[in-house]
């Protein structure tokens, strides 16, 4: 007989309590009845060819709290504002790995609770701060919490990727990590003129044809083209550098201006697009081949060099 679990949280049968102390059919028809929570999955995967040559990752896809946080103190219209999540970076990660036939990996939890492209030690992992709002919940996180959080989400979601990642090597097609992000149109009151943004560190083996492709179509000029803008792709301990950079995987993080990707016909066009740009680039083997580059993070010991609650 499966458990019965009590609004409290407390099943039946951990009360422990004789037969005859049990809460009477009646009894319980009067109690709120509820399942159990199910187990909060720190991943999302999206399938595709192991032998594809590329995995899309997507660090800040999700909004999303896992139930015994609920929203952190945080009001619901908080939640939807670029601090919790990357906005329509999801729904364009799926929309690209499914044109390139390649697999993705999407996380499931809100940045706000930890942020899985920051690194262990990076002082932004929980942030109590972001972007104008307190985060009610992290303001007196303890070093054990945040292990927890560690344990539980941010370590779940790189292992699975760096798990992926070994089973497409094993394959003979060296994968190339195709990163899908987005940053907002306006920050700290300037507008922002790129529509698209192509990170990287010392490897450019993906960055510098895809960057001329983006210079080539006919609605994108170089004015709105960021070649480490706008943010500088060197970032020791984010996904990238310890997943790609660390393996001499060939890599690009992708950042898309949140208002030309936050409806999902936006989303979709731009999916069409980065995987028409990007097939060519990744049909070639020996751009793919792992070469150790070097990091000018880790080499300059670099840290926060993109904003940090953004």
């Amino acid at each position: 007989m499966e458990d019965l679990v009590l609004e409290a949280g407390v099943s039946v049968h951990s009360l422990a309590l004789p037969l005859r102390q049990l809460p009477t059919m009646d009894q319980m028809a009067r109690v709120n009845l509820r399942p159990a929570e199910p187990a909060f999955s720190p991943v999302e995967t999206v399938a595709g060819q192991i032998d594809a040559g590329a995995l899309v990752i997507c660090d800040h896809a999700s909004n999303a709290l896992p139930v015994e946080y609920g929203s952190l103190g945080l009001k619901p219209e908080a939640l939807n504002r670029h601090i919790a999540y990357d906005i329509g970076a999801a729904q364009l990660a799926r929309a690209l790995a499914r044109r390139l036939n390649a697999p993705a990996l999407l996380s499931t939890f809100s940045r706000l609770l930890i942020d899985p492209n920051r690194g262990a030690d990076d002082p932004t992992l929980v942030m109590r701060y972001s972007d104008g709002a307190i985060v009610p919940g992290n303001g007196r996180i303890d070093a054990a919490e945040i292990e927890l959080r560690h344990n539980r989400f941010w370590a779940p979601y790189r292992q699975e990727i760096a798990r992926v990642v070994e089973a497409m090597l094993a394959s003979g097609e060296a994968p190339a990590l195709v990163s899908i992000h987005s940053f907002t149109p306006v920050w700290r009151g300037t507008a922002r003129r790129w529509k698209v943004g192509v990170l990287w560190d010392c490897d450019d083996r993906i960055a510098k044809p895809l960057l001329e492709a983006l210079r080539a179509e006919p609605d994108l000029h170089d004015h709105g083209i960021g070649d480490n803008e706008p943010y500088d792709g060197a970032l020791a301990g984010d996904t990238i550098d310890a997943v790609a950079t660390a393996g001499g995987l060939a890599n690009a993080l992708i950042e898309i201006r949140q208002d030309l990707i936050a409806n999902p016909a936006g989303a979709l066009a731009w999916a069409e697009r980065l995987a028409r740009l990007l097939k060519p680039i990744l049909a070639r083997a020996d751009v793919r081949g792992p070469q150790d580059f070097g990091s000018r993070a880790r080499r300059g010991g670099r840290r926060g060099s993109r904003f940090s609650d953004e």
